[in-house]
């Protein structure tokens, strides 16, 4: 894909605003693409990680909020973890989908965005995922009531998921979690 430089200087709050939600400073970024290469969405995303960050880099700025990466990324810190830079590029990832929210930037196709609304509901509500809950409000959402629906009971036999959602986590801290992120 062909980067194209100009010389707008509104592109560049798009990178000063990534650094000022997610706290990383990716000027350090030396493009030794390990992050890219130890990526495991890489395979399904049309724009890799060391672009998403050359791209800030170099102030191109708001076709980086269209992309399907900054959906598809699971957060696993793989990146992170192979990053000579220590560049935690999961956190720039979050920081990229609330700009992308906020700005109303064209959203990743299908469900992810429906995905991540739901799981960060239950989180909110209950301290962690109630996976059950999670699962039949993402069907709803998506009318796919009956897909999948035959690996429900064997997941219950095995215990993956459960049929009440748990009630030990301390709800002030996660109250206080989710104002810090607004």
């Amino acid at each position: 894909m062909a980067i194209v430089i100009s010389k707008d200087k509104k592109e560049a709050g798009l990178l000063n605003t990534v650094k000022e939600i997610s706290g990383i400073d990716i000027s350090s970024c030396l493009q030794c693409k390990k992050c890219t290469n130890g990526c495991p969405m890489i395979s399904l995303a049309k724009v890799t990680p060391s672009e998403i960050i050359r791209r800030l880099q170099l102030s191109i700025g708001d076709s980086i909020l269209n992309s399907d990466l900054i959906w598809m990324c699971a957060s696993c810190e793989i990146c992170f973890s192979r990053c000579p830079m220590h560049i935690d590029m999961s956190a720039v990832m979050d920081a990229l989908r609330m700009i992308s929210v906020k700005k109303n930037a064209a959203k990743q196709k299908g469900n992810i965005p429906l995905f991540n609304k739901w799981f960060l509901k239950t989180v909110r509500a209950f301290g962690r995922t109630y996976d059950l809950g999670m699962i039949a409000a993402y069907k709803a959402g998506t009318s796919s009531y009956f897909q999948d629906a035959e690996k429900v009971p064997v997941m219950l036999k095995k215990g993956k998921i459960a049929l009440l959602p748990s009630l030990k986590a301390d709800k002030k801290y996660i109250k206080r979690i989710f104002k810090i992120r607004k």
